[in-house]
């Protein structure tokens, strides 16, 4: 069935595809239209799946985690400030080995405060244990819910997964997609693998611990969990296509195979980034795009495969750690350290609080990257009119009046 729905829509689509059993929920922007819809959905009688307000996200993830042990397929979802407020209890459902599934509906982190996305949220969750998968479009949106539920349950991963989609410029942008049917999914899932709560049937017996030799060997079996979710990623993704028709693959190229120099992106300004290079390509610009659809497991193999013999690599990130930099340019260069023929490799930071790409930054990223030095940065994608921009904010708060002009854009 093919229809026009958000991306909130999309990754709700995934949940009811899934037959979740259990949602707890607590409402946040730009994320209330998921729990809403499937709320909805519970109240007509159309899923199946319990729906519990709860009294904030702590709670929430708590409640997800628990009856994920206890027998139930769960979903929830947040965003931003959301999963802040859980995050003590990521770190226990991951160590819990519960394979839950949630969106993070993007949106920057306060202060100052914002409704529009950047990836700071996410990526402050990367070492918590979760899988995580970054959504482009609403198409990949609802798949990305069936595949992390897939990839979640596999016996030899056994984790709780976390699904991206940039807010407004996802969760409420409408699209064609294609939503499979309710026996197909089924199949392609299978049952639940966790049985009713029981000593014996528990996915991790370290749930307490005081000796550190203990603790250890537990928080390392979660890593190697991420490690096996590299299979199981391989394997689902060959099943997905079989039955769906349609692949997603942990690192995925666009008119890079040819090209000197690429940009690496997530989530949903890949697609302006797509636009942008293929207009540079008309020009004769040899350039590229790679997008990483995962991030945890973080693809190095595939990455550095895919970045043999360029010359030169610009990484976007949309996300910025103070005192550090991009959180994706350092494992990019991770990936890249001692790798013979490294291409150059440059940062930008870009995109916060929402900041479109433009076409021009995607010029001038490139263009830095052929002819400037690449070992100083990284370099904030900020233009004369931005600038402008912020003049006339202070202007506006401390005398009031004035108005922005348009002026001429450079890095």
């Amino acid at each position: 069935m093919i229809d026009l729905i958000t991306g909130n829509e999309a990754a709700a689509w995934g949940a009811r595809l899934a037959k979740v059993d259990y949602v707890p929920i607590y409402p946040i922007t730009p994320q209330t239209e998921i729990v809403e819809r499937l709320s909805e959905w519970a109240a007509k009688g159309l899923i199946p799946a319990k729906i519990t307000k709860m009294e904030s996200e702590h709670s929430m993830v708590t409640a997800a985690g628990a009856a994920a042990l206890a027998g139930a397929r769960v979903f929830t979802a947040t965003s931003s400030q959301g999963l802040l407020y859980a995050f003590e209890m990521l770190y226990n459902v991951s160590g819990w080995r519960a394979p839950m599934v949630m969106v993070n509906v993007s949106r920057g982190l306060a202060s100052p405060l914002t409704l529009l996305p950047d990836h700071n949220d996410v990526f402050a969750a990367r070492d918590s244990g979760f899988l995580q998968f970054h959504a482009e479009n609403c198409q990949e949106a609802l798949d990305s819910v069936i595949l992390a539920y897939k990839i979640a349950e596999d016996k030899r991963v056994m984790l709780p997964a976390l699904v991206n989609l940039d807010g407004f410029y996802l969760s409420y942008t409408r699209e064609e997609v294609d939503i499979p049917d309710d026996q197909s999914v089924s199949d392609f899932l299978g049952n639940y693998p966790v049985k009713p709560l029981s000593r014996e049937n528990l996915p991790s017996m370290g749930i307490t611990t005081l000796d550190p030799s203990v603790y250890s060997y537990f928080r390392y079996q979660v890593h190697l969990a991420q490690e096996r979710a590299k299979s199981a990623l391989k394997d689902a993704n060959e099943e997905f296509k079989k039955t769906f028709g349609r692949s997603h693959e942990p690192v995925q190229g666009y008119m890079d195979e040819d090209a000197d120099y690429v940009l690496i992106i997530s989530d949903s300004f890949t697609t302006s980034a797509r636009a942008a290079i293929k207009k540079l390509r008309d020009k004769g610009t040899s350039a590229g795009v790679i997008k990483l659809w995962v991030t945890r497991p973080f693809p190095s193999e595939e990455l550095e495969k895919k970045l043999r013999g360029k010359k030169g690599v610009a990484v976007y990130d949309q996300d910025l750690s103070p005192g550090l930099g991009g959180v994706i340019y350092q494992e990019v260069a991770g990936a890249l350290y001692g790798k013979e023929e490294s291409p150059k490799l440059a940062s930008f930071i870009g995109g916060l609080g929402g900041k479109p790409l433009t076409e021009l930054e995607v010029e001038a990223m490139l263009k830095y990257l052929r002819e400037g030095d690449v070992g100083q940065g990284p370099h904030l994608l900020f233009t004369d009119s931005d600038l402008k921009t912020v003049r006339f904010q202070m202007e506006l708060a401390l005398k009031g009046g004035g108005g922005v002009k348009s002026g001429r854009s450079r890095l």
